[in-house]
């Protein structure tokens, strides 16, 4: 008798028990419902202030001296010609001296590749600059046939532009994306005849700079424009709140 008097108890408890929870994940799930989630986007646009521009050249010769030789006077030649352009010593740096080997080669009758005999060597080097005159640079990146016009084999590459205060930028931002973001969703709550009860959750997405009025597009892990001296960054800001 006693046994039975003890099972039922516990039956009884465990129901009790059961119906608590069951209770309870109700309450809460009600509870997780009764949210908004809103995104905010925040904007700015801002030129750089920032800009790297670089150029190579290189010499051909079958003794590697003689190579060597004839690509340091380009070298002084392009260094002079860059300083005369106003542009800092400190500024320029040219890299180390790249040597491929040089072989003539010909197809054969059956047609397969064959590396012939060494026919001479190819130096190359690279000079880079990095400013914050970027106006000067700009012009000068653009005008650098003169180099050429000297008999110097020079290829110059496109500038890329940055911006040395976007830590700023992203602050004020992030700052612009919430506000955007709440009042939207008291707007909703507002319409709803509710009212904003306490923030539950913030998630910010990636920062995604772009070429203003251009159709680049954005990327997962955040889009940064270099071609661009003109840029804008968005940035998103998703909130959840509870609703009263």
């Amino acid at each position: 008798m006693n046994k039975n008097i003890i099972a039922v108890a516990v039956g009884a408890l465990g129901f009790v028990l059961g119906l608590g929870f069951l209770g309870n994940a109700i309450k809460n799930r009600n509870k997780s419902e009764n949210t908004i989630s809103v995104t905010g986007l925040g904007t700015k646009q801002f030129t750089s202030d920032l800009i790297t521009w670089s150029g190579s050249f290189s010499k051909n010769n079958s003794d590697l001296k003689s190579a060597y030789d004839e690509l340091a006077i380009d070298r002084k030649v392009i260094n002079d010609y860059l300083v005369s352009k106003g542009i800092k010593q400190s500024e320029i740096v040219f890299s180390s001296v790249d040597i491929q080997k040089q072989f003539r080669s010909y197809n054969d009758a059956n047609g397969n590749y064959v590396q012939g005999e060494f026919s001479g060597y190819n130096l190359t080097q690279k000079v880079s600059i990095e400013s914050k005159e970027v106006v000067k640079i700009e012009n000068l990146s653009r005008n650098i046939t003169e180099i050429i016009n000297r008999g110097i084999e020079f290829t110059s590459s496109a500038p890329s532009y940055f911006y040395t205060k976007l830590a700023t930028v992203k602050q004020e931002m992030i700052a612009s994306a919430t506000k955007d973001a709440k009042e939207r969703a008291e707007k909703i709550a507002e319409n709803s005849g509710s009212s904003l009860g306490n923030l539950k959750k913030a998630t910010m997405g990636v920062i995604q700079i772009t070429e203003p009025n251009s159709n680049e597009d954005y990327s997962y892990g955040g889009t940064f424009n270099t071609s661009s001296k003109e840029k804008e960054a968005n940035i998103t800001i998703k909130l959840e709140y509870e609703v009263n």
